[in-house]
């Protein structure tokens, strides 16, 4: 994996700000305290600047967040530290990653893993959930799924003009692959002019039978599965899925 958003990272939060944290943070709790998971410690794979990893470590948990980017890391902690909020934060991949102990609960949001573009990237990094779990340990993940590729991000085109950013994000998806480019464009103001700066993505999209493979391949229990912060069975046109998967004893 290349390192993503190191060019823009100081401005992520602005151009997030639609993403209610609070709502995720109560979200993977509920998920926690509904498979009745007692231990505090988690790890958030691909923290990006931190937002979700400062809400939990407000509720108690004992955090530890990693993410490929160090410029992200670097805002996540500046952000942790404002915030008075105790977190570990490492610079790792998440497809490649070493813990010095074991957790009680591994997440992964806001489709990084869809940013796991190769199957083996997909088999490593849950092989190595696998290990740092603890017996009974639960992995939640939320993917965009095959439909939001093909029918909402497709080879679309977006944009937003504001005051102060301005982006451009294009698209192209191959079906086939299953693998989507994103090409994003912004201009952020710097006193009286604006600055460019391009980033390049790419996203794939997993069908639901490649994830059981995946989970089962890597010796763990999918539990549940729902729609996008809900706790509802996932339909056709669901964007958003969750996966819910545990540890054996």
């Amino acid at each position: 994996m290349v390192p993503i958003y190191n060019n823009f990272a100081y401005i992520y939060d602005k151009l997030t700000l639609d993403i209610e944290y609070h709502k995720w943070t109560d979200y993977v709790e509920k998920l926690i305290k509904k498979n009745k998971i007692s231990g505090t410690m988690v790890l958030e794979l691909g923290c990006g600047t931190g937002s979700f990893g400062i809400e939990m470590a407000k509720r108690g948990y004992e955090m530890i967040c990693l993410d490929l980017s160090g410029d992200m890391l670097d805002r996540a902690s500046k952000k942790a530290a404002e915030e008075g909020a105790d977190i570990l934060f490492l610079n790792q991949d998440m497809s490649n990653f070493e813990l010095y102990g074991t957790v009680d609960v591994i997440v992964c949001l806001l489709d990084s893993f869809n940013y796991l573009t190769r199957s083996v990237q997909v088999q490593r990094m849950l092989k190595l959930v696998h290990n740092y779990l603890n017996p009974n340990g639960l992995f939640i993940f939320d993917v965009n799924t095959k439909y939001k590729f093909e029918n909402i991000l497709s080879d679309n085109f977006f944009y937003e003009i504001g005051e102060d950013i301005t982006y451009i994000w294009e698209n192209e998806y191959n079906p086939k692959s299953g693998k989507a480019r994103f090409d994003l464009t912004f201009f952020v103001r710097e006193g009286q002019l604006f600055r460019r700066f391009e980033e390049t993505h790419f996203e794939r999209a997993y069908t639901h039978e490649e994830l059981l493979g995946y989970i089962g391949e890597a010796g763990l229990e999918l539990v549940s599965v729902y729609e996008g912060l809900t706790f509802k069975k996932p339909r056709n046109e669901s964007p958003r899925n969750f996966y819910i998967c545990k540890k054996g004893k």
